[in-house]
């Protein structure tokens, strides 16, 4: 048997984080919270446009799940492969 034809299914295994985000995707009601949070968040009508109220609430619940600090969070951006991005909408 050669190697390329064994049933190995070694990409396909998820970490404890993507099973975790997956399990608060299900459970968190995002639509719910955007909309209640919507009419607070700034519209960026001057100085630099803003993050999408999405982006910037869905960072600060991995902050506070994964105790992260600001330059943390940035830090696990970037160690994030980007073949497979977090869906921030």
């Amino acid at each position: 048997m050669k190697q390329a034809t064994l049933p190995l299914q070694l990409g396909t295994r998820k970490t404890r984080k993507q099973v975790f985000l997956e399990q608060m995707e299900q459970v968190v009601p995002w639509d719910a919270l955007v909309e209640l949070i919507a009419p607070y968040y700034p519209e960026g009508k001057t100085g630099r446009p803003p993050f999408s109220l999405q982006t910037m609430l869905r960072t600060h619940f991995m902050q506070q799940w994964f105790t992260l600090s600001d330059p943390g969070m940035e830090e696990a951006f970037f160690d994030t492969p980007i073949g497979n991005p977090p869906d921030f909408h």
